[in-house]
């Protein structure tokens, strides 16, 4: 009998815990609705498509028929409403609700700051705030939202499952990338947009981005100069000097496409469209071994890669230019983006094109004054790009993509011989720099990808200059054509261990033609060299260690040598706190700029392209080594890194000399060495920065005397601090100033300035580099305000100002010998831009 009751304990029990189980279970809204029916001795009005795909938990049995209703209206989108004892009614309360949610990593549960935020179909579109929350009103019952961040895996949700209040927001967890090691380590460097890798490259993130000091839009190449150690001695980007490198000794990529030209408006505006760029990652030591060329820097611009199938787009004007792009999806797996932007500046000239005008063409002919001309220019730039994205399946994607950039410029004089006859001239000048480009992305097996990357690069300057004092027509030409391949493949190990290995291919022709009419001279000369390289390399991260080791090998066909670089990249957390870093590399470059002579294309484009000759222009190298340390704390960043870099192989003729060594050809190196202080804190609201570069820089050139002296761009000081505010949520504002020393310069010899060479008379310089200009001062400001149009476009309105308080800064200074008296120089300034205003307006749907 005592057996007999306790296996009738056990056995409600066990019902008991079933029935528990059952009620927890969720079942069709549809099937609710009928048990209900029966329970009660009612009737449901209700239409079928409202209910069908809605699942919940069953009521309590013990619920009244009030309870139950109550429970339904609280656990569903619906209305149920009871008319009486016998009829209760079912509708829809909206057909749009409003949803939130709090994006989080999934290794720390740490907010993801700017994650975007997109419902598809609609296009309508958010990021995430400083604690990773994010909110939207209006949004469909029925949509999907896709939550993605760099580095991480995206996440589609449906809009239902984020119904919430404001106070109950869902939380979603977005994984890491397996294929991606290199984490983010600084969600918010600087600003909004801006990120740090534990690599130690910095990332610009342009649909995230947030608003810097002068700038109305995330330009690409000014925004990147913010950071320490990143200057440009002339405030151009088509002269930016990255730890005393001159430009060209920057690797610029532009979705695989290596790009020979960066500037419109001839160095101050950036030629990249940024509306359709996804990231920008920018290098300037412990490169990864995937990549060559560029001594100084790696800037590697990345386009939207995915396939999101949402038809979206934008346009916007300033007082420069107007712009316009699309992304628009064909198939699920086959999508379209396009971007396109002009100058308005041949349409109407505002005062900042006034303004660059005169920074652009001062000291040229184009704006050179005199009572016996009239002179009259036309000035346009424009560019675009393509891309198709096609998802052949889950493992593999092809892309292919086009960019095209353009300078054009049309110069005209009247001279006037007397009071009935003038003479006129014509000259043009235009600047071409187009890509094309192929990758195919295969990933085998979970463990093993491949890349392949196939691009076509070619760059064209010319110009036409008809001289009317000589009657002589000077015609110029250079050209780059370059094709290239590569080849990646990826094996992740595990979680915490993935191995590199790759071959690339480059041919490289360089043109260079002169051509004079009166007396008639030709000059054409024409290279090609041909590149091989292997390179491997190993990435792992675990914990509170990074380390990315790597090799390259390189081939140079044309000469038959060989050229091996290792490379390194270390970063070690000691603590919660702090962290050490240690980077190094060696990288050498085959292609270079020269400066032949001051009158280059109208004197408004100085620089060639050349390829090296291995004995006159040798092939540059560079060995680079930097060590330094990082703190982290309650959103405070603060790192100090000091570096020693040594490139040699450079040439008088790259560098630009104003001094004795102008027309000497000779070989030589230069040392840069110093240190990078950055102070970065970051709240809800704003974030303020100040950053301080020391470095000294000085050539070597066996063959001179003084053997040594201080680089063209020996800036020893440079500080830099700004900040940007949340005044409102949707205004900001950002305020920023640089201070640097002026950068050195040579004098002519005190009382005799000048000196007899055969027939001609030059300039008598004296030490090289002995002087340096005033210091260079410069304070911008930005203001940027955002709203909405409609639940699905979104418009900003950004104004901004450079150097607002019109500080005359000299960025250059030389001399040459007066025409009117042989025995004296005349000294020649080139200014920076003066106070110059500037804004924009776009929309975004």
């Amino acid at each position: 009998m005592k057996l007999n009751k306790g296996i009738l304990f056990l056995l409600l029990c066990f019902e008991c815990i079933c029935f528990g189980q059952n009620t927890t279970k969720k079942v069709s809204l549809t099937e609710v609705i009928f048990t209900i029916e029966k329970q009660f001795n009612v009737k449901f009005s209700y239409a079928v498509e409202d209910v069908a795909d809605i699942t919940i938990e069953k009521p309590k049995a013990t619920f009244t028929l009030q309870q139950t209703i109550a429970y339904l209206n609280s656990k569903t989108l619906l209305n149920f409403k009871a008319l009486d004892n016998r009829y209760v009614t079912v509708s829809v309360i909206n057909k749009t609700i409003a949803v939130c949610g709090v994006v989080l990593s999934d290794d720390k549960k740490l907010p993801l700051i700017g994650a975007s935020v997109l419902v598809n179909d609609i296009g309508k579109s958010t990021i995430t705030d400083i604690n990773g929350k994010f909110t939207l009103a209006d949004i469909p019952l029925n949509s999907i939202i896709t939550l993605s961040f760099i580095g991480f895996e995206s996440k589609q949700l449906e809009a239902n499952a984020l119904f919430s209040t404001q106070k109950n927001c869902k939380e979603i967890v977005l994984s890491t990338k397996n294929e991606e090691l290199n984490q983010v380590m600084i969600n918010v460097y600087l600003t909004p947009g801006l990120q740090k890798y534990l690599d130690g490259s910095t990332v610009l993130n342009t649909k995230r981005f947030g608003i810097l000091p002068g700038l109305i839009e995330p330009d690409i190449l000014q925004s990147i100069q913010t950071l320490p150690g990143v200057e440009s001695s002339n405030e151009s980007i088509a002269n930016i000097n990255v730890r005393g490198g001159t430009n060209d000794q920057n690797l610029v990529l532009w979705d695989n496409i290596k790009m020979y030209h960066s500037g419109h408006f001839f160095g101050l505006i950036s030629a990249y469209n940024p509306n359709l760029t996804s990231k920008v990652i920018v290098s300037k030591n412990g490169t990864s071994a995937e990549f060559s060329d560029g001594v100084s820097s790696t800037i590697n611009m990345q386009t939207k890669d995915v396939v999101t199938n949402v038809f979206s787009g934008g346009a916007g004007i300033n007082l420069i230019s107007t712009d316009a792009f699309l992304e628009i999806p064909i198939t699920k797996k086959l999508e379209f983006h396009v971007s396109g932007r002009r100058s308005i500046t041949d349409l109407y000239q505002s005062p900042t094109y006034t303004k660059y005008f005169q920074r652009s063409f001062q000291d040229t002919e184009i704006n050179a004054k005199s009572d016996q001309k009239e002179t009259s220019s036309d000035f346009y730039f424009y560019d675009f790009t393509a891309k198709l994205l096609y998802d052949v399946n889950e493992k593999h994607q092809i892309r292919a993509n086009i960019i095209g950039i353009n300078n054009a410029l049309d110069y005209s004089e009247h001279h006037i011989l007397n009071s009935n006859e003038t003479e006129s001239k014509v000259s043009n000048l235009s600047q071409k720099n187009m890509g094309y480009g192929g990758n195919w992305k295969g990933q085998w097996t979970p463990k093993l990808s491949t890349h392949l990357i196939a691009y076509l690069c070619k760059y064209n300057i010319d110009a036409s200059d008809y001289r009317v004092e000589t009657d002589q027509l000077l015609t110029e030409a250079n050209e780059v054509l370059e094709t290239g391949v590569k080849l990646n493949s990826n094996y992740k190990a595990n979680d915490n261990l993935n191995y590199l290995l790759g071959y690339q291919y480059n041919e490289t022709g360089m043109l260079n033609q002169t051509i004079v009419s009166n007396p008639r001279y030709s000059s054409t000369k024409k290279d090609v060299l041909l590149n091989h390289a292997l390179f491997s390399e190993v990435e792992y991260n675990k914990k509170n260690t990074y380390l990315r080791a790597g090799i390259r090998l390189n081939y140079f066909q044309k000469f038959d040598k060989f050229i091996f670089e290792p490379r390194i990249n270390i970063r070690q957390k000691i603590s919660n706190q702090f962290a050490l870093k240690l980077e190094g590399e060696f990288k050498n470059q085959s292609t270079t700029q020269i400066v032949d002579f001051e009158d280059d294309f109208l004197g408004v484009e100085k620089r060639r392209w050349v390829a090296v000759t291995d004995k006159d222009i040798p092939i540059a190298t560079s060995k680079q080594g930097s060590f330094g340390v990082e703190f982290n704390e309650k959103k405070l960043t603060i790192e100090a890194t000091g570096f020693y870099k040594i490139v040699d192989g450079i040439t008088t003729s790259n560098q630009g000399f104003y001094n004795s060594f102008q027309y000497t050809s000779a070989n030589g190196s230069y040392t840069a060495k110093g240190l990078e202080f950055l102070a970065n804190k970051t709240a809800q609201k704003y974030s303020v920065w100040l950053s301080y570069t020391f470095s000294t820089n000085e050539y070597e050139f066996d063959s001179f005397t003084p053997t040594t002296f201080p680089n063209n761009v020996d800036i020893r000081h440079s500080v830099s601090l700004g900040f940007y505010y949340t005044i409102f949520k949707n205004i900001k504002i950002a305020v920023g100033g640089i201070w640097r020393n002026g950068q050195p310069y040579t004098k002519p010899v005190e009382g005799k300035e000048t000196i007899q060479k055969g027939n001609n008379t030059m300039v008598n310089y004296d030490t090289p580099n002995k002087e340096n200009l005033d210091d260079f001062m410069r304070l911008d400001a930005s203001l940027n305000y955002n709203f909405m149009l409609s639940p699905s476009i979104k418009a900003t309105f950004t104004a901004g100002v450079i150097n607002a308080t019109n500080h005359d800064n000299e960025i250059n200074r030389y001399y040459k010998v007066n025409p009117n008296d042989s025995n004296d120089a005349i000294q020649v300034d080139n200014k920076s831009l003066g106070l110059t205003p500037n804004m924009s307006f776009r929309l975004n749907f």
